[in-house]
């Protein structure tokens, strides 16, 4: 198994994949560095991310944790949000992170009933930042996998491969919920607020790359 639970009535479970071999267990309010939580969103499982800027080596982040919240998948939708509210307020209790860097929600007309049960999700997961008086940052997909490989389309192992490199891990952050947790939260790592305009920008464009190309389609 991937993950350990930190103790028994802990709602999270850590991931022992992400952490550098070298690295040592650290207290979480020990380091007045400036920390972000990555957060992938879901409904069943919920990754979560915290870096921290290393001092000595301040152009790479350092992981202090990560691993994933999970909900009860045979519970009501609202005992679930309650879970995944308490296990990410834990997390931000535990590491007092400065900053909550999360995915822009995507809705695709496919598949609307997704985009809204995922709403309900970042709901309370933006709750959770709130009420410790956290800042959350939203960041759409194409952009973060565009800082991380330089392409906006970039497949899901070019990004585990750049997250690896990135956090100096000895291999790619398993499962996929921590990854894109991670990756968000380096996204922050790097662009900080001042970007924000700029990231809306390259989302909007492809946004328009997407109504044009199905406007093509109809033509067609």
């Amino acid at each position: 198994m991937d993950f350990e639970s930190p103790n028994a009535t802990s709602r999270r479970t850590t991931s022992a994949k992400v952490l550098h071999p070298k690295s040592k267990t650290l207290n979480p309010t020990s380091c007045a560095a400036r920390r972000i939580l990555g957060v992938d969103p879901g409904l069943n499982i919920t990754g979560y991310g915290v870096l921290e800027r290393d001092p000595k080596r301040p152009k790479s982040p350092r992981v202090l944790e990560a691993g994933v919240v999970r909900g009860m998948t045979q519970q009501p939708l609202v005992e679930r949000l309650v879970e995944i509210h308490r296990g990410v307020a834990e997390v931000i209790a535990a590491f007092k992170p400065d900053v909550m860097a999360i995915e822009q929600l995507y809705s695709h007309v496919a598949h609307p009933r997704t985009s809204i049960l995922m709403a309900h999700a970042r709901g309370v997961i933006c709750l959770a930042a709130a009420q410790a008086s956290i800042p959350v940052v939203h960041y759409p997909a194409t952009q973060i996998k565009r800082i991380l490989t330089g392409a906006g389309r970039a497949s899901k192992e070019q990004m585990q491969a750049a997250i690896a490199r990135e956090l100096r891990l000895p291999q790619v952050p398993e499962p996929p919920d921590v990854a894109d947790a991670l990756a968000v939260a380096i996204c922050h790592y790097y662009l900080g607020r001042g970007e924000q305009e700029l990231a809306a920008a390259d989302e909007e464009a492809v946004e328009e790359s997407d109504r044009s190309a199905r406007a093509s389609r109809l033509k067609g």
